[in-house]
């Protein structure tokens, strides 16, 4: 464990990438089998606990410590695991720190009400920064700035591969991966691929650069398609084997069997997960309700019916096509849909233009219905292979400029790790009339970046100075007609909800300048926000 806890503290510690990928693959290299395989688990996300709950390190915390202590302690720090190995209070005479494979097996067969037992005892013979790691791996929030991504990079440096090699393995294997690591250290052959149902790791586009990228591509060698604005997905159906994977390779199937049910073809379809309603698109704020469940409802189902609108074909009838043009992938895929012949997959049309100038008045004023609702452009070179990762050239994505807002600081509250000695995420508001007639801030959006490092210590100063009440780990900051922060909002596109108080909420909204020069009474209204959604 000790050997684990060294690697998460230097990780939350390292911001330069390469050296994240230095520190992982050393701990590769020197950690023996198993406790490597759980780490790599544990760094990608494929760790969860049934039985471990964080109320339980709640629990055991408020049996050691005053719970009003704790409470200040925690609204403080900001981070449950990192308060809690700084005040737990150990005993004397603990037994020997435990292993990471000790951990992991006994909270794999622990029952609920063993737990807490067992958490207390690790965490008595554990030093802070133990704790701390133990704490991160039974929450399952590690939090150090690596990516499931990335930790494959590492693992793909470990063993001299290419990094699509370890995706493409990576979803037939069991933590913790004594296949994989039998192969990348040359002691066995290359785990097979051929598992049914499995996940395909996906092509990704480079953002378009209008004045740099344009002048030197020719219109002729890209199609052309809309940008959707859902979910990439991959819908497989292999040998009576169904998955329906989001693009980083979680099984989602669960939250949606209506798609799970269509997929009636043996092959895989690329494509974007949306609820379209006879079929039009729904807004992204349909989609997010069945978003992150594991189970649905057939109420729920009924109200927000999911799709899949296809624009890639990675394999038909046992054949893997991803090494063929696009072009000839894309022929395949119009047959392939046409004969699928449900209406819960239709086709992502191709938009034709000759011109990059053409193509740009579509992208600015895109037609009624569907396009009006995407997020851009896609380009795609029409002699493209389905190439892992995000190479340069073959694919585009060149989304539309975003809408600006002038918001009110209203609400903050301390980030994670690096950050949670500060208040970096921030609820916004704009102006609107009450009852009375009186100019109120409603709460539209809420942003934690879009700010460089100086200007997050400018604004955790801020909130400090001008805290008027606490709400838990909350602070209101002061924000009337005479005195507030301004900050310009930028987002992707905007939406009615009844879960806001304004009935509208923002997609993808960051802070793309802070206007200190501004006064707080020239924010923007509900009225703007309600124009650009009726618009």
């Amino acid at each position: 464990m000790r050997a684990f806890a060294t690697l998460l503290d230097r990780l939350s510690m390292t911001a330069s990438r390469n050296a994240k990928l230095t520190l992982m693959r050393d701990h590769l290299v020197d950690a023996p089998d198993p406790d490597r395989g759980w780490a790599l688990a544990a760094l990608t996300g494929a760790l969860s606990f049934k039985a471990a709950k964080p109320a339980m390190i709640r629990q055991a915390v408020e049996g050691r410590v005053d719970p009003e202590l704790f409470r200040l302690s925690y609204d403080y720090v900001g981070d449950l695991a990192e308060t809690v190995a700084l005040i737990w209070p150990a005993r004397h005479g603990a037994n020997r720190e435990p292993e990471l494979s000790e951990v992991i097996d006994a909270l794999t067969h622990a029952k609920r009400g063993e737990v807490q037992g067992l958490l207390e005892g690790w965490l008595d013979a554990l030093d802070a920064d133990g704790r701390w790691a133990l704490l991160k791996l039974l929450t399952g929030g590690l939090r150090v700035g690596v990516s499931a991504r990335l930790a494959w990079q590492a693992a793909a440096d470990f063993g001299g591969v290419a990094v699509a090699d370890i995706q493409e393995v990576w979803h037939a294997q069991e933590p913790p991966y004594a296949d994989l690591f039998a192969w990348l250290e040359g002691k066995a052959e290359r785990p097979s691929t051929d598992a049914h149902g499995r996940f395909r790791p996906v092509m990704l586009a480079q953002p378009l650069d209008e004045a740099t990228d344009l002048p030197k591509l020719d219109p002729a060698a890209y199609a052309a398609e809309w940008k959707w604005d859902g979910i990439r997905v991959q819908a497989v159906s292999e040998g009576g084997v169904k998955r329906l994977y989001s693009r980083t390779g979680e099984d989602i199937s669960g939250a949606f069997p209506d798609v799970l049910e269509a997929l009636t073809y043996e092959g895989v379809i690329d494509g974007e997960l949306l609820v379209m309603r006879d079929g039009q698109v729904a807004s992204f704020g349909d989609l997010q309700q069945r978003l992150n469940r594991k189970t649905v409802d057939a109420k729920l189902v009924a109200a927000n019916p999911a799709g899949v609108r296809a624009y890639d074909l990675l394999a038909a009838g046992g054949e893997d096509l991803r090494g063929l043009p696009f072009a000839e992938r894309r022929a395949r895929l119009e047959a392939f849909v046409a004969a699928a012949g449900s209406n819960r997959i239709d086709l992502s049309p191709i938009q034709p233009f000759d011109t990059w100038e053409e193509l740009a008045a579509l992208r600015l004023a895109p037609p009624p219905g569907d396009p009006a609702i995407a997020e851009g452009l896609m380009l795609k070179r029409l002699d493209s292979t389905y190439e892992a990762g995000r190479p340069r050239g073959p694919w585009f994505k060149w989304k539309r400029d975003p809408h600006l807002i002038d918001a009110v600081l209203m609400y903050a509250q301390r980030g994670h790790g690096k950050r949670s000695s500060f208040y970096s995420d921030y609820t916004f508001g704009v102006w609107v009339e009450d009852a009375d007639g009186a100019h109120v801030l409603t709460p539209v959006g809420k942003a934690y970046f879009g700010f460089t490092d100086e200007e997050l210590k400018q604004l955790d100063k801020f909130v400090r100075d001008h805290t008027t009440d606490r709400f838990g780990p909350v602070r209101a900051v002061r924000a009337d007609r005479e005195f507030g922060l301004v900050l310009e909002v930028a987002f992707e596109g905007l939406q009615r909800s009844k879960r806001h108080k304004s009935g509208v909420a923002m997609r993808f909204p960051r802070i793309s300048r802070i206007r200190w020069d501004k006064p707080s009474k020239e924010a923007d209204e509900l009225a703007t926000l309600e124009r650009m959604l009726n618009a």
